[in-house]
């Protein structure tokens, strides 16, 4: 293996970066992974009020965004002794998973993932399936966060469909900041030649974090002249507000996140 003499980070916790650590060291390449966002359950009845949204609702398609939105709501299921309750609700609509780790998640919960975007995992790509299912007048029950956008309803009821959106956890920045020692002090001393931003609130939680120590805009220039990758196009404009240049992940998934950030990086 090559030298490490690049360094780069990304903003996910050290179990959900794995794979891109991976990819990073398979070139000789220093990763920080930064635990960026936690979430913050909304309660036990969480699962109480998606099984009542549900039998009310009667959905024809559930939507799931996220592996995180699937473990919290089944382990919360399963604590509340309604875990086969909850995937009969489920499993008696047509599942659609955003990407391969939410649908990885579902099937671990035993659920039969019946619809996912080929390519584009983002709402982008949700929408493109629902518009080659010809769903017009469908109902969507859609478990998630409390932060997300509403750019995903307004595009499913673009294309037809009734959309209920069940909140189930809202999104805070991440409280223990160890494992953040290190890239802070690489930050300081100008190490870092790369940072790829997971979400929305991957970025606000970055800001808040690192702004305990530093000043805003310092923070801002020198992200300026770091390469910046965002995964996706709402990721690009949070980091546009902190007035940060961006490219956008020509795919966006983490490794091609990956594969972006290492065409702007300076040779080895």
């Amino acid at each position: 293996m090559e030298a490490m003499n690049r360094t780069i980070a990304i903003t996910r916790s050290p179990d959900d970066a794995a794979e891109f650590v991976s990819l990073a060291e398979g070139e000789g390449i220093m990763t920080y992974a930064l635990p960026t966002i936690q979430l913050v359950s909304r309660g036990l009845q969480i699962v109480g009020e998606f099984l009542g949204h549900a039998a009310e609702y009667s959905p024809d398609y559930s939507v799931f965004m996220s592996s995180k939105a699937v473990r919290l709501l089944f382990e919360t299921a399963r604590q509340n002794s309604k875990l086969d309750e909850l995937r009969l609700a489920v499993a008696n609509t047509a599942v659609v998973a955003v990407g391969p780790k939410t649908g990885e998640a579902l099937k671990e919960q035993g659920i039969r993932v019946n619809q996912m975007p080929p390519k584009t995992y983002s709402s982008v790509g949700v929408g493109e399936v629902f518009t080659g299912l010809n769903a017009v007048g469908k109902k969507v029950i859609i478990p998630r966060s409390g932060a997300s956008t509403p750019f995903l309803k307004e595009l499913l009821n673009k294309i037809g469909l009734d959309v209920l959106e069940v909140h189930l956890y809202d999104v805070c920045a991440f409280q223990d900041t160890t494992e953040w020692n290190g890239f802070r002090k690489a930050f300081s001393e100008g190490a870092v030649d790369g940072v790829v931003f997971t979400s929305a609130s991957s970025v606000r939680g970055f800001f808040d974090i690192m702004s305990r120590d530093h000043d805003a805009a310092a923070l801002s220039s020198y992200l300026q002249k770091t390469a910046v990758v965002a995964i996706g196009p709402f990721t690009a404009d949070e980091l546009k507000k902190f007035g940060v240049p961006n490219k956008i992940s020509q795919v966006h998934t983490v490794s091609g996140a990956f594969d972006t950030l290492k065409d702007l990086l300076p040779a080895p």
